[in-house]
């Protein structure tokens, strides 16, 4: 069994089993809090998941707002960032 030498790079990020897809050159903080639009969302306009729905109840309780049930994934999201804002909950200081 052969180890590589730590001093050569490692050149398994071009192999396709050791490829990565993310653009390190991009600081990790940037990368962590790029976040597409909810409008641009290709499955924006289906249900919003079960995740959504039992955290935006939570926020939603917490905030004295009424739940809607019925929101999509894109507007749950929105109202999920809105709520976190209100709260304060969820969010890094």
């Amino acid at each position: 069994m052969s180890k590589r030498d730590p001093k050569q790079p490692d050149n398994t990020a071009n192999d396709a089993r050791g490829s990565s897809d993310t653009d390190d050159t991009i600081p990790m903080n940037t990368r962590m809090n790029t976040r597409k639009d909810p409008d641009e969302w290709v499955t924006g306009n289906e249900s919003m998941t079960g995740a959504q729905a039992s955290y935006l109840k939570t926020l939603s309780e917490e905030a004295g707002e009424p739940f809607d049930e019925k929101l999509t994934k894109a507007e749950a999201s929105k109202k999920i960032d809105e709520l976190q804002s209100e709260t304060g909950r969820g969010i890094d200081h």
